[in-house]
């Protein structure tokens, strides 16, 4: 159990509540950006929405996965602060662009652009926070808080999504992407973060790029997760690439409606981030992740069925709560393993290698929906989840059991 005295120490850790606030801030643009993209494909290219929208995903996870395992060797050398304070302000540049935007390939453009900074930028901040927070209670609420920031991105965008688009265009929007980053870096200035103690651990300068990349795959626990991110990706890249196409041609809905699914998505997540500390003080996360499994599949196997708005609602509830109980616990068993080395190599290969799963999910759900529809769709996405839990099942199997 967390105690009073380690909950009142965390509030009062200043540079832990900034370095949340941050990530709130960033988020709530991120998400609003989500849905504002979601519209700029259908507004360019109608119902080949689902195809531009997984091919810019892709692009996403290529600059993810190439880029992070560089920037965790080359971010050594950084000032953590500053890193992450000019990585905001890049970002907040290149959304000013984006109202602009008239052509396909100025979406791709952008994208890459954009996410090579995030893919600097987020395992940075995963390696900042066990450095701000010590205790190792604190940190597992954080981690929880964390997911919950995660899911502002899918509750309170979506939200705020609908409300401005009945006063603003969506391409404005994007500008408020921007200041939201900007706001960001401002409260990264008034954080202090300490030094990083393990740069002189021998252990710690290995110089090749891969080497993190082996390492993370050569521990049980971090590979049966890296497995169970597949089934995640298989229901996020759904809900992220064809959502809009989704209540668009099926349910005859607008923007407005969405936003709405999407918020139903980050409802669920945000409701199981909040009790999973409490969770995990009696279960191991491996649990969970079965859990969370068998929920995406049962979600993407009701898809197949294109239910109505009640049972549409419901789906993307369900595939929240499912990603959550997988996502939301990665933190705690990464910090876990490289207590004694360099968290920000093992978060950058978590990084890396979990973004290979959503370049190919993005890649499926989108070409699956153009050539097989919706139905075949969510059965693509169902066998790739399915195929992800089988893995996951036989790792554990042979590695550790579930308490």
């Amino acid at each position: 159990m967390i105690t009073e005295t380690a909950r009142v120490s965390m509030w009062r850790n200043s540079n832990y509540t900034r370095l949340l606030s941050a990530q709130v801030i960033s988020l709530i643009g991120t998400g609003i950006s989500s849905v504002c993209l979601a519209l700029l494909a259908y507004d360019l290219a109608e119902s080949d929405a689902s195809t531009v929208l997984s091919f810019a995903f892709a692009i996403k996870m290529v600059a993810y996965i190439g880029l992070a395992p560089i920037f965790s060797v080359i971010s050594r050398h950084w000032n953590k602060k500053y890193a992450l304070i000019a990585l905001d302000v890049i970002r907040a540049s290149l959304f000013v662009t984006l109202p602009f935007v008239d052509q396909l390939w100025q979406v791709y453009v952008l994208m890459f652009a954009i996410n090579a900074c995030s893919a600097a930028f987020t395992p940075l901040y995963q390696a900042t926070l066990p450095k701000v927070l010590t205790d190792k209670e604190d940190y597992t609420r954080a981690l929880s808080y964390s997911r919950i920031a995660y899911d502002l991105e899918q509750i309170l965008s979506p939200i705020i999504s609908a409300l401005l688009l009945t006063i603003i265009s969506f391409r404005h929007l994007f500008w408020l992407d921007a200041i939201t980053f900007i706001v960001s870096a401002v409260l990264l200035a008034f954080c202090v973060i300490p030094p990083d103690k393990s740069m002189g651990n021998v252990k710690n300068k290995r110089p090749s790029i891969l080497n993190g990349l082996t390492a993370y795959l050569s521990e049980p626990k971090l590979r049966s997760l890296w497995y169970a991110y597949l089934a995640a990706a298989a229901a996020s890249a759904m809900v992220i690439v064809n959502t809009v196409v989704y209540v668009h041609d099926v349910l005859h809905g607008g923007d407005t409606e969405t936003a709405l699914a999407m918020f139903f998505v980050g409802l669920g997540s945000m409701l199981v981030a909040l009790q999973l500390p409490k969770w995990l003080s009696k279960h191991a996360p491996q649990r969970y992740h079965l859990w969370g499994m068998m929920l995406i599949l049962i979600a993407l196997y009701l898809g197949t069925w294109l239910p109505s708005w009640g049972g549409f609602g419901l789906m993307c509830f369900i595939l929240g709560i499912g990603m959550s109980c997988i996502q939301t616990t990665s933190g705690l068993i990464i910090n876990e393993i490289a207590r004694d080395g360099d968290a920000g190599e093992y978060f950058a290969a978590h990084f890396s290698l979990t973004h290979l799963w959503w370049l190919f999910t993005y890649l499926a759900a989108g070409i699956s929906a153009s050539w097989f529809g919706m139905t075949g769709a969510y059965w693509v996405m169902f066998v790739i989840a399915g195929a992800g839990a089988v893995f996951y099942v036989s790792s554990i199997r042979h590695h550790h059991s579930i308490a």
